[in-house]
C-alpha cells in the first residue's frame, strides 16, 4: 500500500509565514491603514507570548476581511499563489513532496491557513488541501472562521475524518510549530523544521526547541 504524506504549509513548505504578505497583498491601503491601531494591542501580545496564533489570526480576519465580496478574495487569493508564492517555497520541501509523489503516495496539506488560499495552489500539485475555512453570508466575508481553525489537535481531527490511516503502510509527517505536534503525533515517520525526528522521540520533547 502507498504512504500518506501531511505537509504542514508555513515555514515548512515556506521560507516564512505567508498569512501576513497574502493578507497586506488582498486588503486595500485605505483598510489597512483603519487597521493597524485595531490590531496593534493583540499583534504586540502575540509577538510577548501573551495571545495565542489562534486569536490573532481570528483578529486579523475580523478587521481585515469584514465585508470582502468572496469572488475578490479568491481572485486575489488566485493571483498570489501565480505571482507571490512560487518565490516562497522551500526547494527543500518542495523537493520532498514532489518525491512522495513520485512514489505514488498520498498527499495532503494541513494547514491553519486558509483553504481559499491553499487549495488553488494544492489543486495545481494534484495534492489534498486540509486548512481553515471561512464563513461567508450572501457572496461575502463574515470575518469569522467557518468552523475551527485547522491547528493543533483540530489538525490531526481532519486527517482522522479524511483518511484511514490504518489504510496506509507508513505515515510521514512535516511540520515546523507547536501547531504541528498533533500532526506529527499521527506519524511515523517525522520531520520537524526539515530534520527528521529520531525514532521513539516523544513529540511533546520538541516543546523545549520550539
Amino acid at each position: 500500500m502507498a504512504d500518506l504524506a501531511l505537509f504542514d504549509f508555513d515555514g515548512t513548505l515556506t521560507r516564512c509565514e505567508t498569512f501576513p504578505p497574502f493578507v497586506r497583498a488582498a486588503v486595500s491601503p485605505l483598510r489597512r491603514r483603519l487597521g493597524v491601531p485595531c490590531l496593534a494591542p493583540v499583534v504586540a501580545g502575540y509577538r510577548l507570548g501573551w495571545v495565542s496564533g489562534v486569536t490573532v489570526r481570528a483578529a486579523v480576519v475580523r478587521v481585515a476581511l469584514t465585508g470582502m465580496p468572496v469572488a475578490t478574495f479568491e481572485a486575489r487569493a488566485r493571483r498570489f499563489v501565480g505571482q507571490a508564492l512560487p518565490t516562497l517555497l522551500r526547494p527543500q520541501a518542495a523537493a520532498r513532496l514532489d518525491w512522495h509523489r513520485a512514489r505514488g503516495d498520498t498527499v495532503a496539506v494541513v494547514s491553519g491557513n486558509f483553504e481559499g488560499l491553499l487549495r488553488p495552489w494544492c489543486e495545481t500539485q494534484g495534492i489534498a488541501c486540509l486548512a481553515s475555512a471561512l464563513e461567508a453570508r450572501d457572496g461575502r466575508l463574515t470575518g469569522r472562521y467557518l468552523g475551527a481553525q485547522c491547528v493543533g489537535e483540530e489538525k490531526a481531527r481532519r486527517v482522522r475524518a479524511a483518511y484511514a490511516l490504518d489504510a496506509f503502510d507508513r505515515i510521514h509527517a512535516y511540520g515546523d510549530s507547536v501547531e504541528d505536534f498533533a500532526l506529527l503525533a499521527l506519524a511515523h515517520e517525522r520531520h520537524y523544521r526539515g530534520r527528521p525526528l529520531p525514532a521513539g522521540l516523544p513529540v511533546e520533547a520538541l516543546r523545549t526547541a520550539a
